[in-house]
């Protein structure tokens, strides 16, 4: 009897915050369905509340943190020494004794993959360790590495090169934006969650309007945040029963709501808990005003119009633009002060989302069923480029402890 394959997800599942859990969960169920034989690692930040959140969603699953703390590891937080760090750890368990045995782990994979999300770039330097661990080990093994659904901008200063170099080994690289594609000089695919197909509660429930709005990584004055979704309720004339609030991630995305909830007596507060527990309430005939990137997709995905709130205009507002430019029909609001009228569109037409679907399940069947796809790789293993070549030598000889 052949031994079952096992698998490596690297995911930023479990913090929890709802993109993040929704990504993975669609790749676990996508699994479940064409290889629940198969054993699956799922490497996060957050093993333990990952496995409360995720662990029932395939037979064979576990979790684990080896590659993440890695990156803690590192004695620096330059990208560059961070990803020599990680990836000589990776040949050489003796630097990081403490993951001896999930090192070891490491060299057992068939396929490694890289879950979507907007984890690796500028805001978190220390992340690249994880495309450097994952080259390095599967360089060493020979197992298939992949990524899926990346949004990689901003980069770090400088960092470019490194990332084209970390992903030159890799069968498969898919990013979801322009800006990410840019760098590897190909197209933008979609965002994971297209994969996940996210559950939704009974329209009936759902409030007139949604509000998603967040705390974290504000690029712009907290109070002129608040002050503007007030304003914006006020000029489309919502009676705060009417008004539904939502968190992505519990607390973080209840402090701007707390500012305001005085002045919308009657509002409906669904927490991250209820939401993941019981489906994100939207219907077709809402309207949202969201900073957060998946509620924006998943809302527009069930036809949903909206007004889109980027709190930073690199990396939320890389992340927005490429749903609009998909085709969610939805407002982006760059200047807060101004007040924009209430959108009249009906979120994603259904024929974008069934083939952005498609596309991603076909994805999917090329990474873990080889074989049978008519997709080919999307970065076939090669010899690299000569300047790559050079990049890699000094990469691997790097004496950085």
């Amino acid at each position: 009897m052949h031994a079952s394959p096992l698998y490596y997800l690297v995911s930023p599942a479990g913090h929890p915050n709802y993109g993040d859990e929704l990504i993975t969960a669609g790749w676990l169920r996508y699994l479940a369905e064409t290889a629940p034989e198969a054993t699956v690692w799922v490497d996060t930040h957050s093993p333990g509340p990952a496995q409360v959140l995720l662990g029932d969603l395939h037979p064979r699953v576990r979790f684990t943190d080896t590659l993440w703390r890695l990156c803690w590891e590192a004695p620096s937080e330059d990208p560059w020494q961070v990803a020599a760090w990680v990836a000589r750890a990776v040949g050489d368990p003796g630097m990081a004794p403490r993951w001896d045995r999930g090192i070891d782990l490491l060299g057992r994979a068939e396929v490694f993959h890289l879950l979507g999300g907007g984890y690796i770039n500028r805001i978190w330097p220390r992340h690249i360790g994880l495309p450097a661990g994952v080259e390095a080990a599967a360089h060493r093994s020979g197992a298939r590495s992949v990524a899926t659904g990346l949004g990689l901008f901003p980069e770090s200063p400088g960092t470019a090169e490194l990332l084209r170099a970390l992903t030159a080994r890799f069968d498969i690289v898919d990013v979801r934006d322009q800006a990410s594609a840019e760098l590897f000089g190909a197209a933008a695919g979609v965002d994971d969650v297209f994969l996940a197909e996210p559950p939704v509660r009974a329209s009936e429930e759902a409030p007139e309007v949604m509000l998603c709005v967040q705390s974290d990584l504000l690029e712009v004055d907290i109070a002129a945040l608040a002050s503007a979704v007030l304003r914006i309720l006020r000029a489309w004339e919502i009676s705060p029963e009417q008004v539904g609030v939502v968190e992505a991630i519990p607390g973080v995305d209840r402090v701007v709501f707390d500012l305001i909830d005085h002045q919308l007596p009657g509002a409906r507060f669904y927490s991250f808990a209820e939401v993941w527990e019981h489906g994100l309430p939207v219907s077709a005939t809402q309207t949202w005003l969201t900073t957060r990137f998946h509620m924006h997709a998943v809302a527009a995905m069930n036809g949903a119009a909206g007004v889109a709130i980027p709190i930073s205009t690199d990396f939320y507002g890389t992340k927005h633009r490429s749903l609009v430019e998909l085709g969610s029909g939805w407002t982006i609001l760059d200047d807060l002060s101004t007040t924009p009228q209430r959108p009249t569109g009906a979120g994603f037409d259904p024929a974008v989302v069934a083939a952005s679907r498609a596309a991603k399940r076909t994805l999917a069947e090329s990474i873990y069923s080889p074989a049978e796809s008519p997709v080919a790789p999307t970065k076939p293993r090669g010899r690299w480029s000569d300047a790559t070549e050079r990049l890699s030598a000094a990469f691997w000889s790097s004496s950085t402890r």
